[in-house]
């Protein structure tokens, strides 16, 4: 049976999209044209790549640790030896920058990742069960979502206690709400659909349809919504860190960084530029990458 969007067209196993150029191409040969013909989403690919291989290959790009204090050279500026600067500790901001990209990127990935497993579990079943399941799941997600959502995670990290494991949690609790009503929405569309019906008649069971007919074709809108909550979570992690609630010392993490370096900002401005820097691009670049996954998942854009 071939694979529909949400919308009812028919997508077979690639999709074309609207533009006739695409069709018949694989997702990774239409990712390949887009980013091809967008420039800046080539340089945005091109910077995730560069923190992921400084985050991964840190111990063989730097000779220092990042807990390796050297009080002679505190808030030293960029240099030979140091080529982004000291902290007020003597510690090398580059080596600290690259190991916590370690600490952000798993923090942005888990996060992301455990909040649409659950959030996108509850919203299938709550739109493909409905009644009064639906009903309990939708209020309890109206009411989570009525918090401002850096307020739920503040609110989950005062109870739990600040630290990694629990930054993660809330931010995992954060993204929940919101992959439920994406999955919910598509779900309702999605049900209704004849090659659905036609599972059913052929006698196919429920966990069969979600999982071959209704999972598959509501897979575009979460892939994408995941791209960006990987950037949300890094961003909020760097703003838990920055107000003392997320990863604490002497674990390297961005937010944390510059939290410290604003106490430094007049006299030594690269403690807390270079970090800033880094969320800044690693956060923009995954955003300008992820328009690009919705371009290539969504069938009726135009190149």
């Amino acid at each position: 049976m071939a694979e529909h969007d949400r919308h009812g067209h028919d997508t077979g196993s690639v999709g074309g999209g609207g533009d006739p150029k695409l069709q018949g191409l694989t997702f990774g040969q239409r990712f390949k044209r887009r980013m091809i013909k967008n420039r800046l989403a080539m340089v945005a690919f091109a910077v995730i790549v560069l923190v992921v291989g400084i985050s991964i290959l840190a111990p063989l790009l730097t000779e220092y640790t990042p807990e390796e204090q050297n009080l002679l050279r505190r808030l030293d500026p960029p240099s030979g030896d140091h080529l982004l600067g000291t902290d007020q500790l003597g510690r090398d901001i580059l080596t600290r920058i690259a190991y916590g990209g370690r600490v952000s990127l798993m923090i942005g990935v888990l996060g992301a990742s455990g909040g649409m497993v659950i959030g996108v579990t509850l919203g299938i079943l709550a739109g493909y069960v409905g009644g009064t399941f639906d009903h309990l799941v939708m209020r309890v997600v109206d009411v989570m979502m009525s918090f401002p959502g850096i307020l739920l995670a503040i609110l989950i990290v005062s109870v739990l206690g600040p630290g990694l494991n629990n930054l993660i949690i809330a931010l995992i609790v954060w993204m929940v709400p919101t992959f439920a009503r994406i999955s919910r929405g598509n779900v309702l569309s999605v049900k209704e659909m004849d090659y659905v019906e036609a599972a059913r008649s052929l006698g196919a069971s429920s966990p069969s349809i979600i999982v071959r007919h209704v999972l598959l074709n509501i897979l575009s809108p979460i892939i994408v919504y995941m791209t960006l909550s990987v950037a949300t979570s890094i961003l909020t992690a760097a703003g838990m860190g920055f107000l003392g609630l997320g990863v604490q010392p002497p674990i390297p993490e961005w937010g944390a960084m510059t939290s410290v370096g604003r106490q430094y900002l007049r006299d030594a401005p690269h403690v807390i530029i270079f970090p800033g820097m880094t969320i800044f691009a690693t956060v923009l670049s995954i955003n300008i990458v992820g328009d690009v996954l919705r371009d290539v998942l969504d069938p009726r854009m135009k190149t």
